[in-house]
């Protein structure tokens, strides 16, 4: 381990590879796994988003990666958010930095051109809602937790993107309530509001298993990963510019598609009709 001290603040920056760090990182038949490890909450610290970072650039960069799969470590908690202790230590110009970082961090994992599925399978309370929102897919175990952003009861705001990605999810005023409110809502209350795509039932095995095997319909060769990329990428672009901006941007990415292997395989496959077994490539 390296040590560092950052605005009086002593930080031991974890290797994200290492079975001890903050974040684990694994990959099992083409899912790229990071788990958020810091019991009990899975509360985070500059420490842990700088090994989140590192963790979403290496699954970017690993060819053996087609889809990510966020969760927490444990039954509990997926994420209860920031470090509360550590806020209280640091300075407000830390403070600042922290929340630049974190909010960095989570533009490159929305913008990874990999599809990305939050595993809900604990409290997905504050910041740690806020790293769910930054996914593309949300998927919650019935009856392990609740949902919100309570951070009014502390005097701030959800400060790691909270409000602006809720605001993109549901109606301005929907958002707001939520918000000012500061309450924490069932996985049902948030599946109806479209915060969450999916609640599965089972025990923490059982319901594991089935987001894997949800995620694993997006690696090939069941389906061409370079599309469904691109897909999350042209939606997650085209969404913040003008409209026309974001048909160029889908044309660039369809450019893109057309030279792809797998555009060869699928236009193939159904010229023929059989069965396309995509490569990723």
């Amino acid at each position: 381990m390296a040590t560092e001290t950052f605005n009086g603040l002593n930080q031991t920056m974890a290797d994200p590879k290492s079975p001890g760090s903050l974040v684990e990182y694994r990959v099992e038949d083409g899912l790229a796994i990071l788990e958020l490890n810091n019991a009990p909450a899975n509360t985070y610290s500059y420490e842990m988003f700088r090994a989140m970072d590192e963790a979403i650039l290496r699954a970017r960069m690993d060819e053996e990666a087609y889809v990510i799969v966020i969760r927490g470590k444990g039954d509990k908690f997926f994420s209860a958010g920031a470090d509360i202790a550590m806020l209280q230590r640091v300075t407000p110009r830390f403070k600042y930095y922290f929340c630049l970082h974190a909010n960095e961090t989570l533009n490159r994992l929305e913008q990874t051109p990999k599809l990305v599925i939050a595993a809900l399978n604990g409290h997905t309370v504050g910041g740690g809602l806020e790293i769910a929102l930054a996914c593309d897919i949300r998927i919650a175990r019935k009856d392990a937790g609740r949902i919100g952003l309570p951070e009014v009861a502390l005097g701030v705001l959800p400060g790691t993107g909270g409000t602006q990605r809720l605001t993109r999810i549901l109606p301005k005023n929907k958002a707001i309530e939520l918000m000012v409110e500061g309450r924490v809502y069932s996985f049902e209350e948030a599946l109806e509001w479209g915060i969450i795509n999916y609640i599965y039932e089972g025990n923490p095995q059982d319901y594991w298993e089935e987001v894997c095997d949800y995620a694993r319909q997006f690696c090939p060769p069941n389906k061409a990963s370079k599309a469904v990329g691109l897909i999350k990428r042209s939606v997650q672009s085209g969404a913040e510019v003008d409209f026309n901006s974001g048909l160029a941007i889908e044309r660039e990415l369809q450019q893109q598609l057309f030279q792809s292997d797998d555009a060869k395989l699928g236009l193939a496959a159904y010229t023929n009709k059989t069965m396309a077994n995509f490569t990723g490539k």
